[in-house]
């Protein structure tokens, strides 16, 4: 089960930096005070309909966080290996600091990919924020504003709603919570740290509506000073008790994510629905533990083969240290899978040796370090070997559009993948694109089923 950020601080903590989030969280809280409330605390009831239908698991539609935008294949891919890059950066930050246990520890998390759409409040409002398996708090932008990013919707106005009602310092999701304290008029108001950017508020507890599903007292974020994101919000994916799938007791939830250049939509499942064995498909199911951990979602490696040929990595590249350094981390919010270093290594190699084709350096245009000249003749046969990840109990094997990406206007085709240097590996969303990705907490299993997700 999730735990208590202030039980665990191996992995998802990194240092404030205090000059400013203290800052901010002392102007915050100045502000709050000098601010009137005035929220109704009334709640609505789920009816016996609604009721059934969190019984039975809802679904969901995704859409990538750059679809909306007017950008090529190859803009598209940058700024995704930009942020891919940021949050590996990130996570690395969070593991040396946490070996540091007397420093000021806050959570950092990270952009999410894809942008789910939900509405909150009474009457509902509706909004969409990243959905994120690598941070937990669910938040988005509220009245009174003090920094918010611009958005389509109007700010959520906790006054406008009659199921709004404000968390009190005392409670348990206050504690939870890993840089809090206590407001006279608003309760309890936060400091929430990511990677890029920050959101400072205060928590209440609203009814949210995803799809048709109504789902009362969700305890989430009002924020007031949000930095870094450019969205309306976010929705916490992760293991810790903030995180909507731990509100919800919800013990399975799966994506289906489409192809990363493309306008269709992806599925997000929660609940009965997001089964292997009820989600329909057809492809064969590849089941992996989940390696126990309080904060994010790792996996078992244990080994790679390319082509025919296994690669000469030892077990222990890929192993979760005692100090949270290592291991293979699968992410929702990361693109391109960023191995450690010793191992992308003989991956590299290996594709060299067996791609008969001229390397080019395209680093600056694409993002990525290992590319391939194509043929100018178009109608030219490409050979590209296969690439299989051993998990525990899983040989995984990739289609080619999942590690190997052709660029025409650049004239190459790359590898969606990058070294991390010798701390965590990620396995990123590219990689699981076209697979539906079974989370089950309850037996602590991943699960991949091929599948098109574009027909899902």
């Amino acid at each position: 089960m999730p735990v208590s950020y202030f039980s665990h601080h191996s992995s998802y903590m990194a240092s404030s930096p205090p000059s400013l989030s203290s800052h901010l969280f002392l102007t915050l809280a100045l502000i709050l005070i000098s601010i009137s409330p005035a929220f109704s605390t009334s709640r609505q009831a789920l009816d016996d309909h609604q009721d059934q239908l969190m019984k039975t698991g809802f679904k969901i539609t995704l859409n990538h966080i750059d679809s909306g935008g007017n950008f090529t294949n190859s803009e598209r891919l940058y700024r995704a290996v930009k942020r891919s890059s940021r949050r590996l950066q990130m996570f690395n930050e969070m593991v040396l600091k946490a070996k540091h246990p007397k420093l000021k520890t806050t959570v950092y998390a990270g952009n999410g990919e894809y942008l789910m759409n939900f509405s909150i409040g009474t009457p509902p409002k509706s909004y969409s924020g990243i959905m994120d398996t690598g941070s937990d708090l669910i938040w988005t932008q509220c009245q009174p504003c003090l920094k918010c990013a611009p958005q389509p919707n109007p700010l959520f106005d906790p006054k406008k709603s009659s199921s709004f009602s404000n968390v009190s310092c005392t409670s348990q999701f206050c504690r939870d919570l890993p840089d809090s304290d206590c407001n006279p008029f608003y309760g309890c108001v936060y400091n929430y740290t990511y990677g890029t950017g920050l959101t400072l508020g205060f928590l209440g507890t609203e009814t949210f509506t995803f799809e048709k599903v109504k789902v009362p007292k969700v305890t989430f974020g009002c924020g007031l000073f949000n930095l870094g994101f450019g969205t309306e919000g976010l929705i916490g994916f992760g293991r810790g008790p903030l995180s909507l799938v731990s509100q919800l007791g919800e013990p399975t939830f799966s994506y289906c994510l489409t192809s990363w250049n493309g306008s269709k939509p992806s599925t997000l499942l929660i609940g009965s629905h997001a089964s292997v064995n009820s989600s329909g498909g057809g492809g064969e199911i590849k089941t992996t533990p989940l390696i126990q951990n309080p904060d994010f979602y790792y996996l078992s490696l244990e080994g790679i083969t390319i082509g025919s040929t296994r690669l000469p990595v030892n077990k222990t590249t890929f192993a979760l240290n005692a100090d949270g350094s290592g291991g293979l981390m699968i992410d929702s919010g990361t693109s391109v899978t960023h191995l450690a270093e010793s191992a992308y290594t003989h991956v590299k190699e290996e594709f060299k040796r067996q791609v008969k084709l001229p390397v080019v350096d395209v680093l600056d245009s694409n993002g990525l370090d290992l590319c391939f000249e194509l043929p100018s003749d178009p109608s030219d046969r490409v050979e590209i070997p296969s690439l299989v990840f051993h998990f525990t109990h899983a040989d995984l094997d990739l289609p080619t559009e999942n590690y190997m990406l052709p660029n025409s206007s650049l004239g190459v085709t790359c590898l969606a993948m990058l070294g991390s240097g010798d701390t965590s590996s990620i396995y990123g969303n590219i990689q699981q694109q076209n697979f539906l990705v079974v989370h089950d907490l309850y037996k602590e299993t991943l699960s991949f089923m091929p599948t098109e997700c574009d027909k899902f």
